[in-house]
């Protein structure tokens, strides 16, 4: 669910102010972001509250496959409408991010959230939930969730300051696969023991914990932005803000291609485990949690190299490629135990490429810029779902269950060795690749 000029990982903007927490970059290390008393609050209510989530996510997932008797092309419509929002809010977001406090936006978003997943869970435990009530339960939560990642995302660097960015991100990494290990094994259990309904009351009551450590929060701790004043075009201003960055842009375009064909392939996992292996609901959560084995090793992978400075542009490119051809390799093995084995090193590769360039943009973003980049860079990230499943929801009907995985790798590896190839040429002679590119200062 991705460089590196002008902006430093070790600078601090002219504009932080002064912070009483212990100075952490003295002695780096794997989880120097949890001296500051702020972040500490983040992440303790992102742990629970993402555990929830991760535990709705198996549920709903299943709980359409149960209302549609097994149908994936009805889980793929699912998926679109639940990403869809984000085609047409994310953008408005990130100027919204920049001009509002975006720790009292997240209060705000947070409960709207879990208000949605308590409708759903009272639905589902009544006995009266339908189809087309998950497809605009769906579309609701997505709605707010285009809102609130950008400015989550944003936010990260208000809790620890442009030094720790890095690290931060890392162990956030590590926090929401840690949920996503824990989350599949409790909800696989839950749905066979007493069906999916409890398991969204479950997740609604979590944001408490979330909302509980926004509030608790030291303002006058916060390294803030100054907010940027409204005025007319903000929205243009940030698109022609990464237009004229050729290192995000590279990082972006590469990133659209691969979640839009590859890493979206997760979400495929139940029908692989309903429909082509017959493991059932406690089969697909140890899957789910099998790969986030992976991922979670990934993150702890970039939490240790954030200690060494910012990842490079080489990194996100490696990483991009080798998750797509494991990813390949994946979906053509048919024994379930090969198939879970294969998910952990194609975790690690997913998580350092999701990992390092998410870093590399935030890192070389400025700071009054930041919400509009990372709107558009979440856009980037999910825009491309509810075109590509519902194309994969088509070829897993057709093909069979484990058909969107491969053919979505085959297709991100394309992409990948066309960006590099692109690239290549536009460092070569940039004129001929980009008639505009006598205003973009190349590095």
């Amino acid at each position: 669910m991705p460089a590196y000029v002008e902006s430093s990982a070790d600078k601090v903007s002219a504009t932080t102010p002064p912070n009483t927490d212990p100075p952490p970059a003295r002695k780096p290390g794997m989880f120097v972001s949890l001296r500051y008393r702020n972040y500490r609050l983040f992440a303790s209510g992102q742990i629970i509250s993402l555990l929830g989530v991760w535990m709705s996510r198996i549920a709903q997932d299943w709980l359409v496959l149960d209302l549609s008797h097994g149908s994936p092309l009805a889980l793929g419509i699912m998926i679109t409408l639940q990403f869809a929002p984000t085609l047409l809010l994310s953008l408005w977001a990130g100027v919204l991010a920049d001009r509002v406090d975006k720790r009292k936006l997240l209060v705000v978003l947070e409960t709207a959230i879990g208000v949605v997943a308590l409708l759903l869970g009272l639905l589902v435990v009544t006995g009266v939930a339908q189809l087309w009530q998950v497809y605009v339960i769906s579309f609701v939560f997505g709605a707010f969730t285009a809102i609130e990642v950008p400015t989550r995302q944003a936010f990260i660097t208000e809790m620890v300051g442009r030094e720790q960015l890095s690290n931060a991100v890392a162990l956030n990494s590590m926090i929401f696969n840690t949920a996503r290990i824990v989350g599949p094994a409790i909800a696989g259990a839950v749905i066979a023991w007493v069906g999916t309904g409890p398991v969204f009351l479950i997740n609604a009551a979590t944001f408490i914990a979330v909302i509980a450590g926004l509030l608790l929060m030291d303002e006058a701790k916060l390294f803030r932005e100054p907010p940027v004043a409204k005025k007319r075009g903000q929205l243009l201003e940030g698109l022609r803000y990464v237009a004229g960055r050729p290192d995000i842009t590279l990082v972006m375009t590469t990133l659209f291609f691969v979640s839009t064909f590859a890493l979206n392939f997760q979400q495929f996992l139940p029908v692989v485990a309903r429909e082509v292996f017959k493991i059932g609901s406690t089969g697909y959560g140890v899957l789910a949690s099998v790969f986030a084995c992976g991922t979670l090793l990934g993150a702890t992978l970039a939490a240790r190299r954030s200690a060494r400075g910012m990842p490079s542009t080489r990194l996100v490119m490696a990483a991009a490629l080798v998750f797509s051809a494991l990813t390949t390799l994946t979906g053509l093995v048919w024994d379930p135990w090969a198939f879970g084995v294969l998910l952990i090193p194609t975790g690690v590769a997913a998580m350092t490429f999701m990992t390092a360039a998410n870093t590399t943009v935030q890192l070389n973003t400025d700071g009054a810029f930041r919400g509009r980049v990372m709107s558009l860079y979440f856009l980037v990230f999910i825009g491309g779902t509810p075109l590509g499943s519902p194309i994969m929801g088509w070829i897993a009907e057709h093909w069979g269950g484990q058909a969107p995985i491969w053919v979505g790798g085959l297709l991100s590896l394309l992409s990948v060795l066309a960006s590099l190839l692109v690239r290549r040429l536009w460092k070569g002679n940039p004129k001929k690749v980009l008639a505009s590119s006598s205003e973009v200062r190349l590095t």
